[in-house]
């Protein structure tokens, strides 16, 4: 057998991956996000850390500095954005406070509205988001711990659109913005995401499967027939890889060992389906499973609910979390938009 993997046609592969990151920007899940929209001037600081939440800093208009534990200050200038996708140490300083220790802070100053650009002023839209589910996480776990958007980058060109569109918005309480501006957000979180997918230095999860072309068939394959017998063996078979080969490069690649990766493909199938009003046992027999108990269980290991619970209440529902209520739309991306969650302004 042969233990590598074999030489693919580039455009197909090509093709394949691209197809495959679509499918799995339309898996990211995220919940319960909460916007911040206006303009600091003076001396102040910015963060959104501490929340246990991944969030995001899109500069609108002036400069400033991101400041991040073991990294040296970034520059962002207007059209800029930042996305923390984990809880990470950092906050944002003026332009003229590069070297801003949050030790040293002035008392944190109120964000003003919008309205006429002040001078040395920085506008900023901020927010918050959650990964709902494993495969989400799973998902967000190949991206590294922030990303920055250029707005010279010739590859992210299309969210000047949506720049523009969050400035046209009236200017309102900046802790009361637009819901429209959470939407345009929500988008360029989606660019975000395709962005990252199409580069080279991805590290691990479903991005990193679907960029391999050596694994990229296969999970083209897997995810067209889900119920099949993908066993290890058969995967490898698949790949035109040796067992041990392929468990181990396909183990380095996902971040997972191949089985529990079958799981969350298959479970995030069978949501989308169900999603899409299929019955729990016909989703569980496209997805291998004989057995409704069994499907159950493995549903809601991966889920957090069971089947019948999330088929049931897949369009609105209101739930409890540790920091108040949060009102769940249960859309295609089942997103969700809540004043109610942060209720102090940032810092």
């Amino acid at each position: 057998m042969n233990h590598s993997a074999p030489t693919l046609d580039t455009h197909a592969s090509a093709d394949n991956a691209d197809r495959l990151v679509h499918w799995l920007i339309d898996s990211v899940q995220l919940e319960a996000t909460v916007f911040h929209l206006g303009q600091y001037c003076g001396r102040w600081q910015a963060s959104t850390a501490g929340r246990g939440l991944g969030s995001f800093h899109l500069v609108l208009h002036g400069e400033c500095y991101l400041h991040a534990e073991g990294r040296a200050p970034v520059h962002l200038r207007a059209r800029d954005g930042v996305f923390m996708l984990r809880d990470t140490p950092h906050f944002l300083s003026p332009k003229s406070d590069s070297t801003a220790d949050p030790a040293s802070a002035l008392p944190g100053l109120p964000m003003q509205p919008l309205g006429q650009a002040a001078p040395d002023a920085t506008a900023l839209a901020c927010g918050f988001f959650h990964f709902r589910s494993a495969l989400s996480t799973l998902i967000a776990d190949s991206f590294p711990d922030s990303l920055v958007l250029r707005a010279d980058d010739p590859s992210l060109q299309a969210l000047n659109a949506l720049f523009e569109l969050i400035l046209l918005e009236p200017a309102r309480d900046p802790d009361a913005p637009s819901p429209l501006v959470a939407r345009l957000a929500e988008l360029m979180f989606f660019y975000v995401i395709r962005h990252v997918a199409r580069q080279q230095d991805i590290a691990t999860g479903l991005l990193a499967v679907a960029s391999r072309p050596e694994f990229s068939p296969l999970l083209d394959r897997m995810m067209q027939e889900p119920g099949q017998d993908w066993s290890t063996e058969n995967m490898a078979r698949a790949a035109h890889m040796s067992r041990s080969s392929f468990y181990k490069h396909f183990s380095e690649a996902s971040g997972q060992a191949p089985a529990q990766f079958l799981l969350l493909l298959r479970m995030k199938i069978a949501a989308q389906r169900l999603h899409g009003g299929e019955t729990v046992e016909r989703t569980a027999g496209h997805v291998g499973y004989n057995s409704y108990a069994a499907f159950s269980r493995a549903f809601h290991k991966v889920m957090g609910e069971h089947p019948g619970t999330f088929r049931r209440g897949r369009h609105v529902h209101v739930k409890t979390s540790p920091i108040g209520p949060i009102r769940t739309i249960e859309q295609k991306t089942r997103t969700g938009v809540s004043k109610r969650v942060f209720h102090s302004p940032l810092k």
